[in-house]
């Protein structure tokens, strides 16, 4: 029996567990196959985004005063995460290769879906571990990591994009009408190198070669390889073309959400290639409820770059006066962004008035065109 008081705790963080619900739809597809294998995508989306159109907003702010020892079952949904993705990708790549009863289509659009939600939740979860200091979570982390082939992403996101955002050195902060397929390819090609150089940069620090074990890119290579191996091991190359399909999905549910987190946001250039500091306006924010129970309050973004090692459950969200606002959830707006056109139309109106709201005193923004330095004003 669990104690009164720790059913409470669990009643409180339980809408945050809402992702485990999206595991059986994995197994229905493998098992049933045809319509099926659809239903990962249409409930990450589209299911999330009704419910967040008819469930509204949510505004009220966690008691920053709350201790470590309150907030264990929202951490626990975190750490048990990396046993359940890991039986769902290589269960389900081991049935279906071994029962041969799916068409190759389904299985690809199965596996698309599994993708969807090992980068929508398996990579959300492995960002909120990879903050914490406990070497348990780091090490979940970078497992969910290595298991979509991503893992140079905490190196990136811990050494760069935290400290740079909003400025041209960060590759993930999308420069103002930069369409998502352009901006995808050029973090594919950039965040690897960008965070190879902050570990090699560290480790020049400390008077040591980039080859030295203390660089983790031996362990990002190291896992990545044994993830491909054992898909290989269970499902030959079929299994493995179907690992690399979960894994390229999941990147590209990565890189949509940082493509909307930022998108047209700039810190202000302050000469001697100094910027100010990181403040709750240089992210996009939304309150909406379902998504922020499915992402972990990802969408509180603001708070998360303002503190960013504040566990989600205590990250607070602003007003409009103090950071800008999505008109909708991620799911939402990363399906818009998919289509240029409708994502200017919606976005570039909301970054005009940021820039005049925050900025006032800038009147020329060609500067910070494509990422060039801006001069100071």
């Amino acid at each position: 029996m669990i104690p009164h008081d720790n059913m409470a705790k669990l009643s409180r963080a339980l809408p945050f567990w809402v992702s485990l619900a999206l595991v059986p739809l994995a197994w229905i597809g493998a098992v049933y196959g045809g319509w099926t294998v659809i239903l990962l995508p249409i409930s990450t989306w589209y299911l999330f985004s009704i419910i967040d159109g008819i469930a509204g907003l949510y505004e009220e702010n966690a008691d920053l005063e709350t201790t470590e020892d309150e907030l264990f079952w929202y951490k626990l949904v975190t750490l048990i995460w990396f046993p359940i993705q890991f039986v769902t990708v290589f269960g389900v790549l081991w049935y279906v290769t071994q029962s041969g009863h799916l068409t190759t289509l389904e299985q690809i659009v199965l596996f698309f879906g599994i993708g969807v939600i090992s980068g929508a939740v398996g990579i959300v979860y492995a960002h909120e571990l990879c903050h914490q200091k406990p070497k348990l979570e780091r090490w979940m982390g970078d497992l969910l990591l290595a298991m979509v082939l991503y893992s140079h992403f905490r190196s990136e996101h811990l050494l760069v994009h935290h400290r740079y955002v909003g400025t041209p050195r960060d590759p993930v902060t999308a420069r103002y009408n930069e369409g998502f397929h352009r901006f995808f390819f050029r973090v594919i090609r950039e965040q690897p190198v960008s965070a190879f150089r902050a570990e090699k940069a560290m480790l020049k620090r400390k008077n040591l070669p980039w080859h030295d074990r203390g660089n983790p890119f031996w362990k990002y290579w190291a896992l990545q390889i044994a993830f491909i191996a054992l898909a290989v091991i269970i499902g030959g190359w079929a299994g493995l073309g179907l690992f690399l399909v979960q894994a390229f999905v999941a990147i590209w549910q990565l890189e949509l959400t940082n493509y909307v987190e930022h998108y047209g946001l700039t810190r202000k250039h302050l000469g001697n290639g100094k910027y100010e500091h990181v403040l709750p306006r240089h992210s996009w924010n939304a309150s909406q409820l379902a998504s922020n129970w499915l992402l972990i309050n990802l969408q509180r973004h603001s708070d998360h770059h303002y503190k960013p090692d504040r566990r989600f459950p205590l990250l607070q969200t602003y007003g409009e006066a103090e950071a800008p606002q999505l008109p909708y959830g991620y799911p939402i707006m990363t399906m818009a962004a998919m289509v240029p056109p409708i994502w200017r139309r919606v976005m570039n109106p909301r970054v005009r008035k940021w820039r005049a709201m925050y900025y006032p005193e800038i009147t020329d923004w060609q500067p910070y065109k494509n990422g060039t330095t801006p001069m100071p004003r």
